[in-house]
């Protein structure tokens, strides 16, 4: 593992406790250029997470609080007339930074949360006609409460298929929340860590993570992972080719975290279910019948053979 890798996951683990692999996760999110979303019931540590990221990599953040009065302007900015100039002026809302943290999305309108989309795929936001152009690197952490939640309201699809992963922090086992509850008796662990990176340094792991290696074979692993959950009986709308572009990010971001410069099919598999659980839209058999992507994935994984690498 490259060692700016592990210092970093060292400095996060310093406040995220017992949540190794979730840490991992998200930063080879970022890593892939992608965005998180993160899924829980309150008090889990969703939104520490974020702010420990945006720490410890050296990154500007802003949060902002989804509320049902939150409209898009507090998103993407508006322009206002100065009278000085006699010209109007643009205001920058909460996407111009390079970690966004979206705190509750899934309490607003679905107005507001489009607001989010052309952010968060062209990394850049469109107001009264002109463009601007988005901080570089920009990541959206966004937090959602359980759906069914009082106040809360699903995602559409085309949003969800703008996150690269989506993951649940889970409560912490005994050993963790002891250790949690002794660290915070009289101090926050968020004031006792440190930037271990630069944007600049960090931007060049991204394209090191970029720049790893894919065989044309794991290409076409990848291809019929993502047809087998569109052909599914289970499935009304399968992993989308937006859906698989991402797994081959993520996947490189696996190898690249396990010192790898090229990828194999175990890569591939690691990050499956993160990647693709969120954008299946099951069939109405398989929502009478109660099942769950997480199945479908494990049945995908299951019945689609891993090639094997020569390397």
């Amino acid at each position: 593992m490259n060692s700016k890798i592990s210092e970093i996951l060292n400095e996060i683990e310093k406040v995220i406790v017992g949540k190794n692999e979730i840490v991992e996760k998200v930063l080879m999110a970022v890593l892939s250029g992608g965005h998180v979303l993160m899924e829980d019931v309150p008090g889990t540590g969703k939104t520490t997470t974020a702010m420990t990221f945006a720490k410890v990599l050296g990154l500007d953040s802003r949060r902002i609080q989804f509320t049902s009065d939150t409209v898009p302007s507090d998103i993407i900015g508006y322009s206002v007339y100065d009278k000085e100039t006699n010209s109007f002026v643009f205001k920058p809302g909460a996407v111009m930074t390079n970690l966004l943290l979206a705190d509750e999305i899934n309490r607003t309108s679905s107005k507001t949360q489009s607001a989010l989309l052309e952010a968060m795929e062209e990394m850049r936001v469109t107001v009264d006609g002109q463009t601007y152009d988005l901080p570089q690197p920009f990541v959206v952490l966004a937090t959602q409460n359980p759906v069914g939640s009082a106040g809360t309201q699903m995602l559409p699809s085309a949003q969800m298929d703008r996150f690269m992963i989506k993951i649940s922090m889970g409560y912490p086992d005994f050993a963790s929340q002891v250790n949690i509850l002794k660290d915070r008796h009289r101090e926050n662990p968020l004031d006792r860590i440190h930037a271990v990176v630069s944007k600049a340094e960090l931007q060049d792991l991204i394209e090191e993570a970029s720049a790893v290696e894919v065989q044309d074979s794991v290409y076409e692993y990848v291809t019929h992972l993502t047809q087998a959950t569109r052909d599914h009986e289970m499935v009304q709308l399968g992993v989308s080719p937006r859906g698989a572009l991402a797994v081959c990010r993520m996947a490189k971001a696996h190898a690249f975290l396990e010192g790898r410069d090229f990828v194999i099919p175990e890569d591939v598999a690691a990050v499956f279910g993160d990647v693709c659980c969120h954008r299946l839209v099951l069939s109405t058999k398989a929502r009478m019948l109660e099942e769950r992507p997480e199945s479908v994935i494990k049945a995908v994984l299951e019945g689609v053979d891993m090639p094997v690498i020569k390397k």
